[in-house]
């Protein structure tokens, strides 16, 4: 083969490789923008006027930056007949996600713990029963919760979606953590028994210390899992005790034939805020947790 042949072929390698890599980065860049185009509808809208929106459409680069809706739609905006604003449900989210996240990651990597490390007969039944969870769809569980929390006193509260979502989670924090545990060598877990540390004095002492990329995982999947979940919070809550994706829904189904998109976006961002600063500061630690509990 001639140099010139070889460099002819080598040039129409190169801008087949070109070609390529622009036809996916093309199609990458179109999903991305159609994907993050409502988000930017929604940020542009909060800082609009409703006359600006009325005229101008409600895909429009904002012509005004007015900061009145969020405080409007913080305090005194109307939902569901009470015209206290999405405080009310903000602060009903926080008090019910993080004891429920904090609980349900705190018995996940006990059960972990055990079903990898302290195994019986019948641990492995049970975690396929426990693995059961992931699979199950929450609408069958709304009677018998319904039911339950009834009969325990804590319908229509906090408290009780907290307990709800306690036990719901524990499926996947179970799953996450053992998974993760079953890749620490046995001969650590024996060492230590051997030295005389007992079953949480090597909790505490081993599997703790080395389990944060894990825990971290757990702790991302709960918050956001928890605080965007609605059906539990409008099926077995009503009113003042809803968490406030239950009044994003009833904002946006209010039966009204004026709509406020100024104050509605506004609202919709103030629910969104958490699981995006969630997103912003702990993805990239998701994912390394997750490919560290892979490869470990």
């Amino acid at each position: 083969m001639t140099t010139a042949s070889f460099d002819s072929e080598a040039a129409s390698a190169k801008r087949r490789h070109f070609l390529g890599r622009t036809v996916i980065y093309t199609i990458l860049v179109v999903f991305s923008l159609v994907y993050i185009l409502p988000l930017f509808v929604v940020v542009f809208n909060s800082f609009r006027t409703l006359p600006e929106i009325s005229q101008n459409g409600l895909i429009a680069f904002p012509q005004s930056f007015r900061l009145d809706s969020w405080p409007r739609a913080w305090s005194d905006y109307c939902i569901g007949g009470a015209c206290n604003g999405m405080q009310r449900y903000f602060w009903n989210s926080v008090m019910m996600v993080v004891p429920a996240t904090i609980i349900s990651t705190a018995l996940g990597a006990m059960n972990g713990y055990i079903l990898s490390k302290w195994k019986f007969r019948g641990s492995e039944l049970i975690f396929n029963l426990m693995l059961l969870g992931v699979f199950m769809p929450g609408q069958i569980a709304l009677l018998p919760w319904a039911f339950l929390l009834g009969k325990l006193g804590l319908a229509n509260s906090v408290f009780g979606l907290i307990l709800v979502h306690c036990i719901q989670g524990i499926s996947f924090t179970t799953l996450f953590c053992r998974n993760y545990y079953v890749s620490i060598p046995d001969d650590l877990i024996k060492a230590a028994r051997i030295d005389g540390a007992g079953f949480w004095r090597i909790f505490y002492k081993i599997i703790l210390p080395i389990s944060p990329p894990i825990l971290i995982v757990t702790v991302i999947w709960q918050f956001t899992g928890i605080w965007n979940e609605y059906l539990f919070g409008v099926v077995l809550n009503s009113g003042a005790q809803q968490p406030i994706t239950a009044a994003l829904v009833a904002l946006s189904t209010n039966g009204t034939n004026v709509r406020d998109y100024d104050v509605m976006s506004a609202a919709v961002l103030i629910g969104s805020i958490p699981p995006l600063l969630v997103y912003f500061f702990g993805g990239k630690y998701f994912v390394r947790g997750l490919t560290q509990g892979a490869i470990k």
